[in-house]
């Protein structure tokens, strides 16, 4: 090699070094920045600076309408529970009071919709997925047909998410009568996810080294023992991985949920039904369209603007404890597994 070809190669890799560095540091100056704006908005909703420093109200009530008057030379901005309870403690007095929807009390009923939906989903898909993998990787052959179904999954992870809102209503809302229900959100989420929890769990199957099958089965072990028993324990770090990257894409979707799961306002919990069986067709409020009709359906102010970063901050509260649990899962399986 020359020397002005080795000084080449060297400014090179240079370049290619420094081209890398910093596209990994602007991706995490966007997201600190991002997580940052939306954590200290958030915040000044979330917190106050009186005893118990944290506001209870907006993690307990439900959202009510926000109404703004002045009375007596005092600005008042009461929900709508605390204006009727004014009213009547100032009987004759009349007020032009201005209006903003979902601006006051608080999104408990969007935390519980939220963490059911994807509690629901994730069972369905990993259930689903860890099978179909298990199928895929252990005892499907390398025929054409199987590479189709590998490919089919590999397309069906690109679809858009408002695609398959849109399946769901026609299939699970329309043709099967569930109508907007927790049971129908369950399905179109645990679908939207599943082709990337299959590749997930594929690969991580296949990772497991082919010597701990063929001891088991010399052994005399039969295939699902072995499968059961030595490979799934060994692959099952990834499948948790693959449950970590799907929480993440289920909590933020809002297409899919505005066409089979989610109301805009819904006062009742879905347990407060006459029958249990009544709690799979409820619909439920969500996080994610809560906070797209609070940005989007109705007038922006100062008041909606601290609705929509607190529901923000929430929502990824939701999803890092979720995702924490699996990450905890996570990591004391491998501590228990030595290859």
């Amino acid at each position: 090699m020359s020397k002005a070809h080795a000084i080449r190669s060297r400014i090179t890799q240079k370049v290619a070094f420094w081209i890398f560095r910093i596209a990994t540091y602007l991706i995490l100056a966007a997201a600190t920045y991002i997580f940052l704006d939306i954590g200290i908005k958030g915040s000044r909703t979330l917190f106050t600076s009186r005893a118990p420093f944290i506001n209870v109200p907006f993690f307990t009530q439900r959202p009510q309408t926000l109404f703004v008057f002045d009375y007596d030379g005092k600005k008042y901005t009461l929900s709508d529970q605390d204006f009727r309870a004014w009213k009547e403690g100032h009987p004759g007095v009349e007020v032009e009071a201005s209006s903003v929807a979902y601006s006051a009390g608080g999104v408990w009923p969007c935390i519980v919709g939220t963490a059911l939906l994807i509690v629901g989903s994730m069972v369905f898909a990993l259930a689903v997925g860890i099978c179909s993998a298990i199928y895929l990787s252990e005892y499907s052959q390398n025929s054409q047909f199987i590479r189709l179904i590998r490919i089919a999954i590999l397309n069906l992870a690109g679809v858009p998410s408002i695609v398959f809102g849109l399946f769901g209503f026609g299939l699970f809302v329309i043709f099967f009568h569930w109508n907007v229900s927790l049971l129908s959100g369950w399905l179109t989420l645990g679908l939207m996810i599943l082709p990337a929890i299959i590749t997930a769990s594929e690969e991580s199957l296949r990772a497991v080294p082919n010597g701990l099958r063929e001891g088991s089965l010399a052994l005399g072990a039969t295939k699902w023992q072995t499968i059961r028993k030595n490979v799934l324990p060994y692959a099952l770090p990834g499948i948790l991985t693959s449950s970590i990257l799907g929480i993440g894409r289920v909590a933020g979707e809002t297409a899919p949920i505005m066409f089979t799961a989610a109301y805009a306002l819904r006062d009742e919990m879905p347990w407060q039904v006459p029958h249990w069986t009544d709690f799979f067709f409820q619909g439920v409020m969500a996080l994610p369209y809560h906070i797209y009709v609070v940005s989007s359906k109705i007038p922006q102010n100062e008041y909606t603007e601290r609705v929509q970063y607190g529901a923000a901050c929430i929502l990824l509260l939701v999803v890092f404890c979720i995702a924490l649990t699996s990450i905890v899962l996570r990591e004391r399986t491998r501590k228990r597994l030595s290859w």
